[in-house]
């Protein structure tokens, strides 16, 4: 890749077992013009990918994107299958800027997002994430990213029949969606718009289908109940991956409808304990790393080997995401 593009170190840049995390890679063509650069990912695209899979996150600085039509032609030089933000069951209010392309979450900036796989909390995910900076923020806004691979080993050491659990008998996650769209909330997005839904049989229709439990609230809103889910997830290249949205709903579902106590269980209805949750906590702290957004970075977020959030903010940032499907 040296033809367009080299490695440098940025801060806080993490190494496991001589893997650097991310890889971080800078434009060395810095007059060439857009369409050259696409031409020229679009050669690399195969080497590209591998080495995502071997780094989980990769970093994209100095390329001359500023807009989300210049990301959303990044996006495209890779000819990866878009998963679009309608027919996900993302909990996120978000806004498209283009087909491909919508904003990252829209909760206010003084709230955190917490690690998550994307989407683990359903039946449906993507298999790689899209970031794009538009605009950092004055201060904070950094993305954490964190290996699941290394969580999962670091909490056999620590916890190895929490581990044994989530195996065995995978998580439920129960969460209550409004019937409008709340902004104000991380999983303020309405049961209309998760379920593509514009009426309560529609809904129920696309809940049965998907193996959710559910309840009509007195208000319009809807308590729903996943389906067994796993936490723990063997992917096709070996690994084994701590894949779930346990510590984002265990840390930060909460809002005037949801209580984050109420939001996960074992897949038998059995209790998660606060003891394993605040070691899977520390641990995934402790492995994170964080972002530091300039404008015009791009990260490709490997979905199946990675957890991401967002830190509070102050000033505006914008940051815009883009998904892949993926089996």
């Amino acid at each position: 890749m040296n033809s367009f593009a080299q490695k440098f170190n940025v801060s806080g840049q993490q190494d496991f077992a001589g893997v650097e995390f991310p890889l971080a890679l800078v434009n060395s063509k810095e007059d060439a013009l857009l369409p050259e650069i696409l031409s020229t990912l679009a050669l690399h695209r195969d080497e590209i990918l591998k080495q995502l899979s071997t780094h989980g996150v990769i970093l994209f600085r100095g390329f001359p994107l500023a807009t989300a039509e210049d990301f959303d032609q990044f996006i495209s030089a890779f000819g990866l299958p878009n998963f679009t933000y309608g027919e996900s069951l993302s909990n996120a209010v978000r806004t498209n800027r283009t087909e491909k392309v919508f904003t990252a979450n829209e909760a206010p900036a003084s709230v955190s997002i917490f690690l998550h796989h994307e989407m683990a909390q359903t039946p449906v995910y993507p298999a790689k994430l899209f970031f794009f900076c538009e605009q950092a923020a004055d201060s904070g806004g950094a993305t954490p990213l964190c290996r699941s691979d290394i969580l999962l080993d670091r909490l056999k050491e620590l916890d190895s029949e929490f581990v044994s659990l989530c195996e065995g008998l995978g998580v439920r996650y129960s969460n209550t969606m409004p019937e409008l769209d709340d902004a104000e909330s991380g999983q303020g997005r309405s049961w209309h718009s998760t379920l593509s839904a514009e009426s309560k049989e529609a809904a129920e229709y696309k809940l049965q289908e998907l193996g959710y439990a559910w309840e009509w609230l007195g208000n319009g809103d809807l308590r729903v109940t996943s389906p067994i889910l796993p936490a723990v997830k063997d992917f096709a290249n070996g690994r084994k991956v701590f894949f779930n949205q346990l510590i984002a709903a265990f840390r930060g579902w909460k809002d005037s409808r949801n209580e984050k106590s109420r939001a996960i269980t074992f897949g038998d209805g059995s209790e998660i304990s606060q003891e394993s949750m605040a070691t899977a906590i520390a641990l995934s702290d402790e492995l994170s790393f964080d972002m530091p957004w300039q404008a015009g970075d791009v990260a490709l977020v490997d979905n199946y080997l990675v957890m991401h959030g967002r830190r509070p903010y102050e000033g505006q940032r914008r940051v815009l995401a883009s998904l892949v499907a993926g089996s």
